[in-house]
């Protein structure tokens, strides 16, 4: 005898319901693991943030997996999408600070390695740039190279220079 199919197309399968709840899961180690300045900028019920902060406390695994599934459980009660949008917001912006400081270590060596020309293409792109400081900063920092000593010239280049990649 063939069954009869007693779903109305509206329901939705366990497998669905456990994989939303596994997403919504995952959403919430993502917050758990945020340092506290970037969770602070996210719009986040005080519930939830209580039990977000029990998750960071917790040493014992079983116990964090515990309070992992309750933050996933609480999260089926918030509207994730402005969560997930500002989690993305985040991420943006620490990538764009990322982008940045490796800029920043480009042009250092490039400033170290090729003196001059790489002075006039840092001039070309940031002209607000004290050409005289920046000459003095790569040639202390050339000495240092050459040397081998660590006066603190590639560390001042490197701060003048992301002064102006920011």
């Amino acid at each position: 005898m063939p069954q009869s199919d007693d779903k109305s197309p509206d329901e939705i399968s366990r497998t669905t319901v456990k994989n939303e709840m596994t997403a919504l899961q995952k959403i919430g180690e993502t917050l758990v693991d945020m340092p506290q300045s970037q969770l602070d900028k996210i719009p986040l019920p005080d519930e939830l943030m209580q039990a977000i902060m029990v998750a960071r406390q917790l040493k014992s695994r079983e116990a964090k997996r515990r309070q992992l599934q309750l933050v996933g459980k609480l999260m089926r009660h918030v509207e994730v999408a402005p969560i997930q949008a500002a989690i993305k917001n985040v991420a943006s912006i620490k990538n764009q600070a990322t982008a940045a400081f490796h800029q920043a270590e480009e042009w250092r060596e490039r400033l170290i390695h090729e003196g001059d020309i790489a002075i006039q293409a840092f001039l070309g792109l940031y002209p607000e740039a004290d050409r005289q400081n920046l000459r003095q900063l790569t040639r202390q920092a050339q000495q240092n190279r050459k040397s081998g000593k660590n006066t603190g010239a590639e560390k001042a280049l490197f701060r003048y220079i992301t002064d102006f990649i920011k």
